[in-house]
């Protein structure tokens, strides 16, 4: 169960519009659709052609001519004076040329030189229904049905023999760079439309003078930086950052993600550096922009087996292209990623990535200027306070709070509103924070534990002044939590105290030992806590030197190497004996945490029980609730703008809704 929050969760904000699907290439199908169009009247208009069986049977002249006078002939028909067709009016049995003895109904025959006039004349005679009389057979329709098999089966090889050269020129063109270009049509970003990232903006502005006035740093002997890395936790901007100095300056403009370059062709990936450089060289002034850089720029030499792979052949390659950058050359390359420790120490030397710029969280002031951006278009109504908003999101990303906005209009828009209120901002802050709220607790078991559960978070969290601020605490299950108690921090800070750190440890074993008091037995609902409580204090001891015993010394594992070979190479650098003794104050702690916890809450145990009837009845119990069941003095401290505070305990449509409040 969720304790507290996790400030630094990413946050993708959701895109309502479905990206423009390309137009569909028809042209693909037009050859084959002809073949099978032409095939299919082939076999229509001719039903012997590619091996048919006829219903019309060939005989001989003199059968037909008898057939006539006997008057057993229905229907003829001459074609050019060389042949004649027709039926029969009663079956006519002949012999074949196998001696095989068959009945027929319809019949062809082949006319003599100068028979025709006199087989037409006895048919007349006998009452014969001729058909068209003489009709004459286009040539061309004849030459047509005699070379059709041999211009589909050359259609056919022209056209697979296309396909192939297409496939071969795309096995080819691996080697051509995959970057995408900005057009004029394209909209422009400026540094106006980034916010909440002054001193970044400060940085790159020298970047941008650079690109409109060269001459200027050439003439003082200046070297402006060849590139510049952005660094920052997701969704902070750093791709907008890098938009917006192409936007700035005017100039042509690559973007291209890192993993674009490896391909599983050896060799491909240093064939895409270079002709992304050219392709800037050629338009120069440019900047080339490489998200998530750390694809391909991550440290070398440390696989299992030492050996050389595309990777890092690609990254050879950049390193060569960004080191044949020359002083009048105007190419800016720009890159962005989240994880600088693991880059290549060469990529980042002096000459290369000359200058880092940290893109890190906003402040409440950057908060503030962001919300104005991404509710710029959107019609807000009298009662939303964005610099409440703005207070109340810390540790939001430029994307997590462009995410709340969003989510706050599609609220709006689900109950057909024209204005968005300060309510689906709090219900969309609350379900970003807490997650999906899923339906309430049916088993009545569960829902006594968790009610006790929570209700220890809360108690503890009342009683133990370092603990942060408790707003609210709910049985109803939210994302993946069965209940949540909904913290805040009173500001910004970026430090944690010691005293802070336990508190964190003793409210997160709260809700635990709660389960063992009332019920006298433990379930599986802590199992998160535990893990919280256990990352804490390791880190207290190995990182922080926040232990007397163990001092301050930093035995902190490097496990953010992304390679196996690494870490099996380096190793622990600490013995077993020292690995004994930090494990061994790791769990002294904890026990000493959970020791003063028990205690604390068997002295409130009747309190416990109170809170957790509260909790039972109304499912959410809001801060002065809490505060009036412990008998504590009126609340004065400011721990959320009171806009906020108003409608998370207040909102109308969270009733409606049957939301509650977390």
């Amino acid at each position: 169960m969720q304790f507290w929050d996790n400030n630094n969760d990413e946050q993708s904000p959701d895109n309502n519009q479905r990206p423009p699907q390309p137009p569909p290439n028809w042209r693909k199908w037009v050859s084959p659709g002809l073949l099978v169009l032409v095939l299919v009247l082939m076999l229509i208009s001719s039903p012997g052609l590619l091996g048919g069986v006829s219903s019309t049977t060939e005989i001989a002249y003199s059968d037909v001519y008898e057939q006539v006078q006997r008057n057993n002939v229905e229907t003829l028909q001459f074609q050019d004076n060389v042949s004649v067709s027709g039926k029969f009016r009663s079956g006519v049995i002949i012999t074949t040329a196998t001696g095989r003895s068959q009945s027929i109904a319809s019949f062809t025959a082949e006319l003599p030189p100068y028979a025709g006039a006199e087989l037409l004349e006895l048919a007349r005679e006998r009452g014969v229904e001729i058909k068209g009389g003489w009709t004459k057979t286009s040539p061309w329709l004849g030459l047509l049905f005699n070379f059709l098999p041999l211009v589909l089966i050359i259609a056919f090889f022209v056209w697979m023999g296309r396909r192939a050269q297409g496939q071969m020129n795309g096995i080819f063109s691996f080697g051509q760079s995959q970057a995408r270009e900005k057009t004029p049509e394209m909209p422009t970003i400026k540094f106006d439309d980034v916010a909440g990232q002054d001193a970044a903006k400060l940085e790159l502005n020298e970047v941008v003078d650079f690109l409109k006035q060269p001459e200027k740093y050439v003439k003082v002997g200046a070297k402006v930086p060849r590139g510049v890395l952005l660094i920052g936790p997701p969704g902070t901007g750093k791709t907008l950052m890098a938009r917006a100095v192409a936007g700035e300056a005017n100039v042509a403009f690559f973007s291209i993600a890192a993993s674009e370059f490896v391909e599983m062709f050896v060799g491909v990936g240093a064939s895409r550096v270079r002709d992304l450089f050219k392709k800037a060289k050629d338009n120069a002034p440019a900047i080339i922009f490489v998200d998530e850089i750390d694809a391909v720029g991550r440290r070398r030499g440390t696989g299992l087996g030492g050996g050389h792979d595309e990777r890092e052949q690609t990254l050879n390659q950049l390193l060569s292209e960004m080191d044949g950058f020359d002083n009048d050359t105007n190419i800016v390359m720009i890159a962005a990623t989240n994880r600088p420790d693991v880059l290549d120490p060469a990529l980042l030397r002096p000459g290369r990535f000359d200058r880092q710029i940290t893109v890190d969280l906003p402040d409440v002031k950057g908060r503030h200027d962001i919300l104005k951006i991404h509710t710029k278009n959107k019609p807000l109504g009298k009662n939303v306070e964005l610099e409440s908003l703005a207070r109340a999101t810390m540790g939001f990303s430029g994307a997590d709070i462009a995410n709340l906005a969003n989510e706050a209009a599609m609220h709006a828009a689900r109950y057909d509103r024209r204005l968005i209120t300060m309510s689906d901002f709090t219900t969309a802050y609350e379900r970003i924070r807490l997650g999906t709220k899923r339906p309430p607790l049916s088993n009545e078991k569960d829902r006594r534990i968790t009610a006790f559960h929570e209700a220890g978070h809360a108690l503890v969290s009342f009683l133990i002044p370092d603990a942060m601020a408790l707003l609210k605490t709910t049985i109803i299950p939210r994302g993946r939590a069965l209940g949540v108690a909904f913290y805040m921090p009173k500001d910004d800070s970026l430090h944690q105290s010691r005293k802070q750190l336990e508190a964190f440890i003793r409210v997160g074993l709260a809700g635990r030992i709660a389960e063992e008091i009332v019920f006298d037995d433990v379930t599986t609902g802590a199992a998160n806590d535990i893990q919280q409580v256990t990352q804490i204090a390791r880190r207290m001891v190995k990182m922080f030197g926040m232990s007397d015993s163990v001092g301050m010394v930093n035995y902190g594992d490097d496990t953010d190497q992304p390679f196996l070979g690494y870490s099996i190479a380096s190793g622990r650098d600490y013995s077993d004996d020292t690995a004994a003794k930090l494990d061994a104050e790791i769990k002294r702690i904890i026990d000493v945490a959970y020791e003063e916890t028990r205690q604390l809450l068997q002295a409130h145990h009747e309190s416990l029980g109170e809170l957790a009837t509260a909790l039972l009845e109304k499912e959410t119990v809001e801060r002065e609730e809490i505060r009036h069941i412990l008998g504590l003095e009126d609340d004065t401290d400011d721990v959320l703008p009171n806009a906020v505070a108003k409608h998370l305990r207040e909102s109308p449509v969270a009733e409606q809704n049957g939301s509650g409040g977390d």
